[in-house]
């Protein structure tokens, strides 16, 4: 298995990684988008769509995301999309959590679909744009998801239930604990500082998220990553709901070793919307 994830992880970099650092963004904004419209066929195929209907259900996202970027989507602020985003993953992201599991199925079909459906496009113009903005700020916000997830990761095995002796979902998500949460904000905490610090030496860091918000104060510089790294864990959460009430372990086998694509995206999805609208803002 840990043969299986490190060459599928090294096949991933070799693709992802040209394409974010080429001159242009339109290499990265197509391959987020080929991403995307697998991610939304992963969905489909969660909340019951199979065969054909699943697949064309992928593939209106890829038509929708080529349409909105050939009407110059990527090039224009969207100030109050980020924002509806960011408002709808907070009210929405805690009224799925405090409703569990078998709540879920329960939903229309409809409208379960058309929400994730959203999500994923949306979460891909933000992508796009934020590449769009620069290499250095589309990585310092996908930076701050891997680096919560990992500090989490090892915090939580480091520390167990020791300090809050409950668990952060356990009818969603056993394995979580809130030390997994304490490790990733202590972790984007120190990326911040360390940011900030590192930028004036090395203009390659910027622009950033973290010198944006360094530049409206240090609360901002604080509290925000903290805030979206709270989001992150909401995305996470709502997918492992999601696929709980499907009794599936991972959203696909697209990536060996890793599930699909959405088990790899689900912490950005509200993520990068909020980051965006406090970029536009």
């Amino acid at each position: 298995m840990l043969k299986q994830r490190v060459i599928t992880a090294v096949v991933l970099l070799a693709i992802l990684l040209p394409a974010m650092f080429h001159s242009r963004p339109e290499p990265f904004a197509g391959l987020a988008l080929v991403l995307i419209a697998a991610a939304v066929w992963e969905w489909g195929r969660l909340n019951g769509l199979t065969g054909g209907a699943a697949l064309v259900f992928g593939l209106s996202a890829a038509l929708a995301g080529v349409a909105v970027w050939w009407g110059g989507a990527l090039d224009e602020p969207h100030p109050i999309l980020w924002t509806s985003a960011a408002v709808l993953w907070v009210i929405g992201g805690a009224w799925l959590l405090g409703r569990g599991v078998e709540r879920w199925p329960h939903r229309p079909l409809a409208l379960r679909l058309v929400g994730g459906w959203l999500a994923l496009v949306v979460a891909w113009l933000a992508v796009a744009q934020a590449r769009t903005i620069g290499v250095s700020f589309l990585l310092s916000i996908l930076l701050l998801v891997w680096v919560a997830d990992i500090a989490a990761y090892f915090a939580g095995r480091a520390y167990g239930t020791r300090l809050v002796p409950r668990r952060l979902a356990p009818s969603i998500s056993p394995g979580k604990s809130w030390e997994g949460v304490m490790g990733g904000l202590a972790g984007v905490l120190a990326l911040a500082l360390l940011w900030v610090w590192a930028a004036p030496h090395w203009p390659l860091l910027t622009p950033s998220l973290y010198t944006h918000l360094e530049s409206l104060s240090l609360w901002a510089l604080v509290a925000t990553p903290l805030a979206l790294v709270g989001m992150s864990v909401v995305g996470d959460l709502v997918e492992s709901l999601v696929k709980r009430s499907a009794g599936a372990k991972d959203s696909s086998r697209l990536l060996p070793g890793h599930g699909g694509v959405l088990d790899r995206i689900d912490a950005l999805l509200p993520t990068v919307p909020m980051a965006m609208a406090l970029a536009v803002w």
